[in-house]
């Protein structure tokens, strides 16, 4: 499942890529952001493995994030594993004037091996989609506030 869009940012494309970059930003956008950590590799390198913690329920739910590719300012991708799905990601930064840049991005879910998951996806899409949508209108905000 393939989830595509794009988000027009009011701020300058070197403004939108340095707090895209900067894992420390990712609580001020990401809903039960916890933490970043890293496991193995530079920061932003290619090849670069991270543990990310997000508050879930009444516990955390842990994800390996895998840096593919980083050609920033203008494209990052990555690969996320979860014990019950993995996903790719892969966000391209338009330069559209001074101050205003647009956010591309993709989302496919490759894996998803939890039947609950699995069902959902199928019959109910939107289920996915939104979260990311939301992700992506709070970092369009936390942006343009900078």
């Amino acid at each position: 499942m393939k989830i595509k869009g794009f988000i027009d940012i009011n701020q300058s494309l070197e403004i939108v890529v340095a707090l895209f970059n900067n894992p420390k930003y990712l609580k001020e956008y990401q809903d039960g952001f916890i933490r970043k950590e890293l496991i193995s590799g530079e920061e932003g390198a290619v090849g670069t493995i991270s543990k990310m913690y997000y508050e879930q329920g009444s516990g955390e739910m842990e994800l390996t994030e895998t840096i593919t590719q980083n050609q920033l300012p203008h494209s990052f991708e990555a690969f996320f594993h979860h014990e019950h799905m993995d996903n790719t990601m892969k966000c391209r930064f338009i330069e559209l004037g001074e101050k205003e840049t647009r956010y591309e991005y993709e989302y496919e879910y490759v894996r998803i091996n939890w039947i609950m998951p699995r069902l959902m996806a199928i019959l109910f899409p939107s289920m996915f989609r939104k979260p990311v949508e939301k992700w992506l209108r709070q970092f369009k905000e936390f942006a343009e506030r900078q």
